[in-house]
Protein backbone atom coordinates (compact mmCIF):
# COMPACT_ATOMS: atom_id res chain seq x y z
CA UNK A 1 0.00 0.00 0.00
CA UNK A 2 1.63 3.22 -1.12
CA UNK A 3 0.56 6.17 0.97
CA UNK A 4 0.98 9.84 0.13
CA UNK A 5 2.07 12.23 2.85
CA UNK A 6 1.20 15.86 2.21
CA UNK A 7 2.76 18.77 4.03
CA UNK A 8 5.70 21.12 4.10
CA UNK A 9 9.14 19.65 4.54
CA UNK A 10 10.31 22.08 7.23
CA UNK A 11 7.22 21.50 9.45
CA UNK A 12 8.18 19.71 12.68
CA UNK A 13 5.06 17.53 12.72
CA UNK A 14 5.64 16.50 9.11
CA UNK A 15 9.24 15.62 10.03
CA UNK A 16 7.96 13.39 12.89
CA UNK A 17 5.53 11.65 10.54
CA UNK A 18 8.22 11.10 7.89
CA UNK A 19 10.64 9.78 10.50
CA UNK A 20 7.98 7.35 11.75
CA UNK A 21 7.11 6.16 8.23
CA UNK A 22 10.80 5.70 7.35
CA UNK A 23 11.58 3.88 10.61
CA UNK A 24 8.66 1.50 10.03
CA UNK A 25 9.48 1.02 6.34
CA UNK A 26 6.08 2.25 5.19
CA UNK A 27 5.91 2.75 1.42
CA UNK A 28 4.94 6.38 0.84
CA UNK A 29 5.65 9.38 -1.31
CA UNK A 30 5.93 12.95 -0.05
CA UNK A 31 4.05 15.86 -1.61
CA UNK A 32 5.21 19.31 -0.53
CA UNK A 33 2.42 21.90 -0.77
CA UNK A 34 4.90 24.70 -1.36
CA UNK A 35 6.89 22.97 -4.10
CA UNK A 36 4.29 20.68 -5.67
CA UNK A 37 1.16 22.78 -5.26
CA UNK A 38 -2.29 21.75 -4.16
CA UNK A 39 -5.10 20.25 -6.19
CA UNK A 40 -8.41 22.01 -5.33
CA UNK A 41 -10.41 18.89 -6.23
CA UNK A 42 -8.34 16.87 -3.79
CA UNK A 43 -8.78 19.53 -1.10
CA UNK A 44 -12.56 19.38 -1.61
CA UNK A 45 -12.48 15.58 -1.35
CA UNK A 46 -10.57 15.77 1.95
CA UNK A 47 -13.06 18.33 3.23
CA UNK A 48 -15.96 16.07 2.21
CA UNK A 49 -14.40 13.12 4.05
CA UNK A 50 -13.05 14.88 7.14
CA UNK A 51 -14.96 18.14 7.37
CA UNK A 52 -13.27 21.42 6.44
CA UNK A 53 -12.96 22.36 10.12
CA UNK A 54 -10.54 19.51 10.76
CA UNK A 55 -8.34 20.63 7.86
CA UNK A 56 -8.17 24.33 8.76
CA UNK A 57 -5.31 25.10 11.13
CA UNK A 58 -6.54 28.00 13.23
CA UNK A 59 -3.37 27.92 15.33
CA UNK A 60 -1.11 28.72 12.38
CA UNK A 61 0.72 31.98 11.82
CA UNK A 62 -0.99 32.18 8.44
CA UNK A 63 -4.42 32.07 10.13
CA UNK A 64 -3.45 34.86 12.54
CA UNK A 65 -2.37 36.99 9.58
CA UNK A 66 -5.69 36.68 7.76
CA UNK A 67 -7.99 39.73 7.82
CA UNK A 68 -10.43 39.67 10.76
CA UNK A 69 -13.31 39.81 8.29
CA UNK A 70 -12.18 36.52 6.75
CA UNK A 71 -11.76 34.84 10.14
CA UNK A 72 -15.13 36.08 11.42
CA UNK A 73 -17.01 34.93 8.30
CA UNK A 74 -15.25 31.61 7.75
CA UNK A 75 -17.42 28.88 6.24
CA UNK A 76 -16.68 25.86 4.07
CA UNK A 77 -16.50 27.73 0.78
CA UNK A 78 -14.30 30.50 2.17
CA UNK A 79 -12.12 28.02 4.09
CA UNK A 80 -11.48 25.99 0.92
CA UNK A 81 -10.63 29.16 -0.98
CA UNK A 82 -8.11 30.40 1.59
CA UNK A 83 -6.56 26.93 2.05
CA UNK A 84 -6.18 26.60 -1.71
CA UNK A 85 -4.61 30.06 -1.86
CA UNK A 86 -2.42 29.50 1.21
CA UNK A 87 -1.78 25.78 1.78
CA UNK A 88 0.05 26.54 5.04
CA UNK A 89 -3.46 26.91 6.51
CA UNK A 90 -3.96 23.16 6.13
CA UNK A 91 -3.32 21.17 9.29
CA UNK A 92 -0.30 18.97 8.67
CA UNK A 93 0.51 16.38 7.75
CA UNK A 94 -2.27 14.91 5.65
CA UNK A 95 -1.73 11.19 5.05
CA UNK A 96 -3.72 9.74 2.19
CA UNK A 97 -4.16 5.98 2.34
CA UNK A 98 -6.08 3.76 -0.07
CA UNK A 99 -9.15 3.70 2.18
CA UNK A 100 -8.93 6.84 4.34
CA UNK A 101 -7.31 10.19 5.00
CA UNK A 102 -5.64 11.21 8.26
CA UNK A 103 -4.86 14.74 9.40
CA UNK A 104 -2.10 15.45 11.90
CA UNK A 105 0.39 12.97 13.27
CA UNK A 106 -0.56 10.57 16.03
CA UNK A 107 1.98 7.81 16.57
CA UNK A 108 -0.59 5.42 18.08
CA UNK A 109 -2.96 5.82 15.11
CA UNK A 110 -0.13 5.50 12.57
CA UNK A 111 1.10 2.34 14.34
CA UNK A 112 -2.38 0.76 14.40
CA UNK A 113 -2.99 1.45 10.72
CA UNK A 114 0.44 1.07 9.16
CA UNK A 115 2.64 -1.28 11.18
CA UNK A 116 2.19 -5.05 10.91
Amino acid sequence: MAAILYGIKNCDTVKKARKFLDANQVDYSFHDFREDGLNPIQLSAWAAELGWESLLNKRSTTWRQLPDETKENINEMLALMVMEDQPTLIKRPVLELSDRVLVGFNEKTYTELLVD
